[in-house]
């Protein structure tokens, strides 16, 4: 894609599903990656893979819960490859399912502190180097349940997905003038170690039976959007949410 060569990609979450097959799919575009995330082992193998692919790749151990360590993280971006053009705020969990009633306040918590303070940290800091460098781009992760709600007893997660659509509309007024560029992807259900290791058989079989087209998507197809979101033809694309998810939410 036009636009990605040689530049310099940061990516939280970054060691699996949606984040490792956006990193890989930025350094396959000649783009230099940063594996920000918390396990290390993981980040480590991904930095390996994109190092086989000829790429260039460095990993940075980084909790977004800490302000400190997200700010560390860009840093580091910014004193080894010099600049930090794209960044993809991927980062996120889902915790236990439940109805309102009978989750825990740390549940709540948990959920706010990752997926929505967690991206609002990341761009503060994200935003300061760009504004030094003169522009870049940012793509937050979302969801469809930033959108639409289920009877599946995910409150906090729909919470935390519909405001990071929010905090991404305020980011990119704010930046509209200054050259940076911020949009938000809205996966619908994705094929990723997340969505299987905190669902049962029977809670997936009942999700992907609501899917027009027969089937998850994959990590993949929502990093070519990524992708394309941060190249140059999408230079005049800004505050914009695009779904990824088989045409579920227009059921």
């Amino acid at each position: 894609m036009k636009g990605i060569k040689g530049k310099v990609a940061f990516i939280t979450g970054g060691n699996s599903g949606i984040g490792k097959a956006t990193a890989l799919a930025f350094a396959r575009e000649g783009a230099k990656v940063v594996i920000a995330a918390r396990r290390q082992k993981e980040g480590g193998e991904v930095v390996q893979e994109i190092n086989k692919m000829g790429g260039e790749a460095v990993f940075v151990r980084t909790d977004v819960r800490e302000a400190t360590q997200v700010e560390t993280a860009v840093k580091k971006t910014a004193e080894t490859f010099g600049r930090l053009d794209f960044a993809f705020n991927n980062a996120g969990i889902l915790n236990k399912l439940g109805p309102i009633d009978q989750l825990s306040i740390d549940e709540w918590n948990d959920s706010i502190a990752t997926n929505l303070t967690g991206v609002w940290l990341c761009m503060k800091y994200e935003i300061q180097q760009m504004v030094k460098q003169g522009g870049g781009v940012i793509v937050n992760n979302s969801s469809t349940h930033g959108l639409i709600s289920t009877p599946f007893g995910v409150s906090p997660y729909d919470a935390t997905k519909s405001g990071v659509i929010g905090i991404t509309r305020s980011a990119a007024m704010e930046n509209a003038k200054r050259g940076i560029r911020v949009n938000v992807v809205c996966p619908g259900e994705i094929d990723t170690p997340m969505m299987k290791l905190d669902l049962s058989d029977a809670q997936l079989a009942r999700i992907l039976s609501r899917q027009p087209m027969g089937r998850g998507g994959t990590p993949e197809e929502v990093a070519e959007v990524v992708l394309f979101l941060c190249s140059d033809g999408a230079s005049f694309m800004t505050a914009a949410s695009i779904v990824i998810d088989g045409g579920l939410i227009a059921t």
